[in-house]
């Protein structure tokens, strides 16, 4: 099933300058928590305290939108790594450095009263609609396998129970094994084993880990994303499951590489401001920046993930739509039961924690 619509530099992120300067300029001049509206005049300074989990992916924002924006607006973009006791302290409501921090859906969905909400023209409508208000600098990202194309060059597994099939398919497989990135291991797991996608929640744990037992001697655990480029070129995995922009990483260095689309993930994410965010209207401005197609379709050339402005898909050459994980043509993805993933963050957490001991 497709995820539902709710679940280069200079000259592109140039394109529109005048108009967006115009709305950054018209966001400003709130005198509360919440981001300004349009019609206030006042113009912004200061500084934004953004915090994500660094690396290419932050060097992407930084070319695709933060330069662009510090040179019209004056307001200094500070990038510094995401800490989980201080996002998760603002989530609650709790004063904190961040102006702007990454988080899940399920994260925000309990504490969405702690959030400000973005401009109505600065959301993405391909975000799910309970969260879109609360989302800039929306990102999906896939989360699927993927191999060299010279390992199995007659072609790889076609879905996740051919993942399982270690026979038909040799090798290790590179699997998450940081506890925290549990990503979609048991999904994964329980479709392998005959469960049908709209049967998944409530995950069935036990039946999932018990389905994972039967490769566990086949699987690499990673502790972080990159690890599994690694694995991959070193022939140390023939598969992997892992976030999509790896992969695009892999393609970007001149590696042949594979990636099956068909029941891959594709999960709507993005960065929240709090209600206690000491620069608002600049929060506000940069949102609607980081809207526009121009400059959102270099950020998903650069790193392969998937845009939540419709018009970015126009701004895309057909080899670099291709390898975006919710572009029109990728029909059978699937997404995640937010509702339910975050009322069971802790049941997650807890169960793929002690399974990986195990």
């Amino acid at each position: 099933m497709k995820i539902p619509n709710r679940s280069r530099r200079l000259a592109a992120t140039l394109a529109g300058l005048a108009a967006v300067s115009v709305l950054a300029a018209g966001c400003a001049g709130s005198s509360d928590s919440e981001p300004a509206s349009s019609g206030s005049s006042a113009a912004l300074s200061g500084q934004v305290v953004w915090a994500d989990y660094g690396g290419p992916t932050n060097e992407s924002r930084q070319v695709s939108y933060f330069d662009s924006f510090i040179d019209e607006t004056g307001v200094d973009v500070v990038s510094t790594s995401i800490e989980d006791s201080v996002y998760k302290s603002e989530l609650k409501g709790e004063a904190g450095d961040y102006d702007v921090f990454q988080a899940g859906i399920s994260d925000i969905l309990p504490n969405l009263d702690n959030l400000a909400t973005v401009p109505a023209d600065a959301q993405g409508s391909l975000l799910p609609e309970n969260v879109r208000p609360y989302y800039m600098g929306g990102f999906v990202f896939g989360i699927a396998q993927g191999w060299l194309t010279s390992t199995f060059p007659n072609g790889g597994p076609q879905n996740w129970a051919d993942f399982f099939d270690t026979t038909k398919f040799p090798g290790k497989r590179a699997w998450p094994g940081d506890p925290g990135s549990y990503d979609s291991s048991y999904e994964i797991a329980l479709l392998a084993d005959g469960v049908k996608f709209d049967d998944l929640y409530p995950l069935d744990i036990p039946r999932a880990e018990k389905k994972l037992n039967t490769i566990r001697d086949s699987l690499v655990f990673y502790q972080s994303y990159p690890e599994t480029q690694q694995l991959l070129t070193s022939g140390s995995a023939a598969i992997a499951v892992t976030v999509t922009g790896q992969f695009r990483a892999l393609q970007n260095a001149g590696q042949d590489v594979t990636v099956q689309w068909n029941q891959a993930f594709a999960i709507p994410s993005g960065f929240v401001s709090p209600k206690s965010s000491k620069n608002p209207d600049a929060v506000a401005a940069l949102a609607a920046w980081m809207n526009d197609p121009a400059r959102q379709a270099v950020f998903t050339q650069r790193t392969g993930y998937g845009p939540v402005n419709p018009a970015v898909f126009d701004e895309l050459p057909d080899d670099v739509k291709a390898q975006v994980v919710n572009a029109p043509d990728h029909k059978n993805l699937l997404s995640y039961g937010e509702e339910w993933r975050a009322e069971n963050a802790d049941l997650l957490l807890n169960s793929y924690t002690a399974w990986l001991a195990g």
